[in-house]
């Protein structure tokens, strides 16, 4: 017997197609509240619009009333700058920026690269209220941001009553009621697939050195040490019970820490370094191909 037909609403947001999968339409009142919400991440955190909350920090530093998503966030940053050894830091903006992933995308590396301010937990506060900024910095939510999104356009189709969800923006993605089995994008090759594996109540997300890579050897996943790209790695994928943690763990595994803070979260993960060797976590469920 084939399965039921299942309603598929796609949209674009935050630069990339997204997609929300439910038993039954969700109601145009659902989809304005989901499209509010987006609206309203989009712009407290986008680096890419110049209205933004994180653009006029970017210019002036200073502080700001706390946006809601951003002790959830920035103390996940916290637990990934301690993972990675100061790999992954939020006011990595600045240095994506000089390598031409930027606002006004030139998408040409301007000049060599400079490292994130290694002491971003002391220039970056989130407390009383207050977001706030020591000096004028780009605050990057890349490692975590669309992960968090994704659990809050999730939280808001459940609201509504839907009880068998995928929300996918393109490959990071929250599953909750049927479980779905999901193909691990080769990095190098698109046509292929490393393997698949089966996602129920839990979230995938993926990262990968050829998404959003632009000239010679760059693209979005920085070492905020260095300011320059990871080499080591090609591709990610992570298994967690939320997408932001699942997220956040994409970008981790790039680092070697990554690991050990996806054990302490009790989540899976494979990846594949840029020799084609693929590693995966103890117990990992995914089926990988030869």
């Amino acid at each position: 017997m084939r399965p039921a037909p299942r309603a598929v609403w796609t949209f674009d947001a935050i630069g990339t197609l997204w997609s929300v999968e439910t038993a039954e339409p969700l109601p145009p009142e659902v989809r304005s509240r989901v499209e509010g919400i987006v609206d309203a991440f989009d712009r407290t955190w986008s680096r890419f619009r110049p209205d933004s909350l994180v653009s006029v920090l970017a210019g002036s530093g200073g502080t700001v009333p706390l946006p809601l998503d951003a002790p959830a966030m920035l103390e996940v940053y916290t637990a990934l700058d301690t993972a990675t050894g100061g790999g992954v830091n939020p006011l990595v903006g600045d240095a994506l920026a000089r390598l031409g992933y930027g606002a006004g995308y030139r998408l040409s590396a301007a000049a060599s690269p400079v490292p994130a301010p290694a002491d971003w937990r002391r220039s970056l506060t989130w407390e009383d209220g207050r977001l706030a900024l020591d000096a004028p910095a780009m605050i990057d939510v890349g490692a975590v941001g669309k992960g968090r999104l994704v659990d809050l356009v999730l939280a808001a189709v459940q609201e509504s009553g839907a009880a068998d969800v995928l929300v996918d923006a393109s490959g990071d993605l929250a599953v909750r009621g049927a479980a779905h089995r999901i193909g691990l994008e080769h990095p190098f090759d698109p046509r292929r697939a490393i393997g698949v594996i089966e996602v129920a109540d839990a979230a995938l997300c993926a990262s990968g050195v050829t998404r959003r890579a632009w000239g010679q050897g760059l693209h979005h996943v920085l070492d905020a040490r260095t300011g320059a790209p990871v080499r080591a790695y090609a591709a990610t994928w992570a298994v967690a019970g939320t997408a932001l943690h699942a997220d956040a763990l994409a970008t981790a595994l790039f680092f070697e820490g990554g690991p050990e803070l996806a054990a302490a979260w009790g989540a899976q993960w494979v990846r594949m370094r840029t020799d084609g060797r693929v590693e995966w976590s103890p117990g990992c469920t995914a089926e990988l191909f030869s």
